[in-house]
């Protein structure tokens, strides 16, 4: 069995793992580094997949985490901080391989050997990781659609904080991943006039696969009861505003890190007495939070996943050994990249 010098330490083949490191802006690397014994109550995951997060993960990589938001934009199990070396990630999706047994662990913990599960986990090849951090997949969820998990709990947030109602006139500005699972959501309420706009042509194939409407221009009428934004560019918020219509909301679903975003607040904002409303995945809306929590909602999203349709938003893969030279291109020229999924061989 080959060994190996880790942190100045030989180890052999199982004593260690492989982690993606952001050592600084624009940089990566797979380190090798000891993979503790795991304690009591936890569970030893070998990953499957991961998901790339084209938004926040791109912002990460470019170090463009503002100063006042590092720890706010930490991920559940990140080591490090910003801007690096830093590991970072939240779509991992693996099997259990075992399970560190003791005293008060109960017969639903140990029931997790051999389970598919999803969890906020950096990209790594196994880890050792509290039970409860894990989420067992439905038995109609592959692995491979189940690292749209992170990206389906935030457009179940962003829909719980615009609220929809039977009728809506809904524009959805941004055809990513998240505006696209927005959309394919929102259409679902009865009655909804639902169109998505995206001046990439890439997206509409993608769209019609899932039922939808996707527009190059937006529509031009200013009359929508609601428009949610979520393209991650400044000019696409300005694009919201210009087409919600009087006493209209406008939900705020992308992230700009340390950018600036110029709004036209003195055009006919005040005059058409609009609402801005941002949306963040890290917190439930108050009206959940008394019934709700983060386990329940991830629960949730992993059966909104069961639909095979949705395979068409994975539109790449690579393996982890290329993550390195992977993550440097989208997140500078992501293309008509939409989720891009990781293998773990």
């Amino acid at each position: 069995m080959e060994a190996f010098i880790v942190r100045g330490e030989e180890m052999r083949e199982g004593e260690y793992a492989r982690a993606f490191w952001v050592q600084r802006p624009g940089h990566g690397e797979i380190v090798r580094e000891k993979l503790p014994a795991g304690q009591v109550g936890e569970v030893l995951v070998r990953s499957l997949y991961s998901g790339v997060s084209r938004g926040t993960e791109a912002l990460v990589f470019r170090g463009e985490v503002p100063e006042s938001q590092k720890e706010v934009m930490r991920a559940p199990f990140q080591e490090g901080t910003f801007p690096g070396p830093v590991k970072y990630g939240y779509a991992s999706v693996g099997r259990v391989e075992a399970v560190r047994d003791g005293d008060g662990v109960d017969d639903d913990v140990r029931g997790l050997e051999g389970r598919e599960v999803f969890c906020l986990h950096p990209h790594q090849d196994r880890y050792w990781i509290p039970s409860q951090a894990v989420v067992p997949l439905p038995p109609n969820l592959p692995p491979g659609r189940a690292v749209l998990a992170a990206n389906m709990e935030t457009a179940v947030n962003v829909l719980w904080d615009a609220v929809p109602v039977v009728g809506d006139r809904v524009v959805v500005v941004g055809g990513g991943v998240v505006g696209l699972l927005v959309s394919w959501l929102g259409a679902r309420v009865p009655g909804v006039e639902l169109q998505i706009v995206d001046p990439n042509p890439a997206r509409t194939p993608v769209a019609r696969e899932l039922g939808l409407d996707l527009r190059l221009e937006p529509p031009g009428r200013g009359d929508a009861d609601l428009v949610i934004h979520a393209s991650g560019m400044p000019q696409g918020l300005a694009t919201a505003l210009s087409e919600a219509g009087l006493e209209g909301t406008v939900v705020e679903a992308s992230w700009f890190g340390v950018r600036t975003v110029p709004l036209p607040l003195g055009e006919a904002f005040h005059s058409r007495r609009l609402t801005l409303k941002s949306s963040q995945v890290g917190r439930l809306p108050p009206g959940r939070t008394p019934r709700w929590n983060h386990r329940r909602r991830m629960e949730l999203a992993l059966r909104l996943l069961e639909d095979e349709r949705l395979d068409a938003l994975v539109t790449g893969e690579s393996a982890f050994l290329e993550l390195p030279d992977l993550l440097p291109r989208l997140s500078r020229e992501p293309g008509d990249t939409l989720c891009h999924r990781i293998r773990y061989d």
